[in-house]
């Protein structure tokens, strides 16, 4: 038995949407991608596990419709999970094993714009010149987008929601495009839940102060 053969019964049809077959690894990203970013919201632990779990059946469903950078995107997603997992549990400092949220520094927003202007017009020009893509440009930049995002979750920084918003709203017509209509539903919902974690986040944030304001230095 190959992987081939393990990997066909998920590629398989399951639904159809807008007369467009929708397959096992669609919807299986989809409950666990919606999964992962409510606990993503509720600072669970549990988003890392699960988000490993939806990068993995993404792989498969963008390499299959020639999202390649997206595709690509999610090994780097896996490899940010295990350092998110680990910050999360042990970045807090002394006295405490819990990272807080905190505020993005302007050194971070410097190198993070930064690396998201040169990943976005290299991978544009690798996809262009490597690939069949048929949309370069938007594959690349909402890779960037969410690289930067998902830094900025890994170290629980409060700005992380409006990268990932600015990415849900390319990716939504994106996958649309694609006639990835289930997957391009996720991400609507996705917005859903950015705006709700960005909420749940900022008020954490505003917590925090207020105890650092009181305790005595």
């Amino acid at each position: 038995m190959t992987l081939a053969d393990v990997l066909d019964p998920l590629q398989q049809p399951l639904v159809t949407v807008l007369d467009t077959p929708v397959s096992w690894t669609e919807v299986l990203g989809f409950g666990s991608g919606a999964l992962c970013v409510w606990l993503v919201a509720r600072q669970h632990l549990a988003n890392w596990p699960i988000g490993i779990a939806n990068n993995l059946f993404f792989i498969l469903l963008f390499a299959q419709s020639g999202l390649y950078a997206d595709a690509g995107l999610q090994i780097v997603f896996i490899s940010l999970a295990a350092y998110g997992w680990w910050t999360w549990t042990h970045g807090g400092g002394p006295g405490t094993s819990v990272l807080p949220v905190r505020s993005t520094t302007r050194t971070e927003w410097t190198w993070l714009l930064a690396a998201g202007a040169v990943g976005t017009l290299g991978l544009t020009l690798l996809l262009s010149r490597a690939t069949d893509s048929t949309v370069p440009f938007w594959d690349a930049l909402t890779t960037s987008l969410s690289l930067m995002a998902t830094y900025g979750q890994c170290r629980k920084r409060v700005e992380s929601w409006w990268l990932w918003i600015a990415a849900d709203l390319v990716y939504i017509p994106l996958y649309a495009y694609k006639e990835l209509y289930l997957t391009s539903l996720l991400y609507a919902g996705f917005l859903t839940l950015c705006l709700v974690g960005l909420r749940n986040w900022n008020r954490d944030l505003t917590a925090g102060r207020r105890v650092d304001a009181v305790v005595p230095v």
